[in-house]
């Protein structure tokens, strides 16, 4: 089985529109560097996402440079800073798709937000 995750700073405070919108960036760029083979199975298992909680911006980098090293598909998202958050806030990080056991290691200690 295959899923994404995306994980979410916990001390910024987003709104739930501004939260819905960072997720969607962190789940889309992530995607968009899957192998072609791991999005097609993942698309046909049903695209399962997750989203898990990180205390705060250490924390969300240092699970996305983990998940580098790892050679799984990530992506660390920035804010621009045209709406709540000041420019160049670390908002999330989205992780695969890929492999359920291989986000889990990564991942498996973590709350759902």
């Amino acid at each position: 089985m295959f899923k994404q995750v995306v994980l979410v700073r916990m001390d910024l405070k987003l709104s739930p529109g501004k939260l819905a919108a960072q997720c969607g960036h962190g789940f889309v760029e992530a995607f968009v560097k899957a192998d072609d083979k791991v999005k097609k199975k993942w698309l046909s298992e049903g695209a399962k996402k997750v989203v898990l909680k990180v205390p705060d911006e250490r924390s969300l980098k240092m699970f996305f440079s983990e998940a580098q090293v790892q050679g799984l598909p990530c992506s660390l998202i920035c804010d621009a800073g045209h709406t709540e958050l000041p420019p160049n806030t670390f908002t999330v990080v989205g992780l695969g798709p890929a492999e359920e056991e291989r986000l889990d290691k990564l991942t498996g200690q973590l709350k759902m937000l």
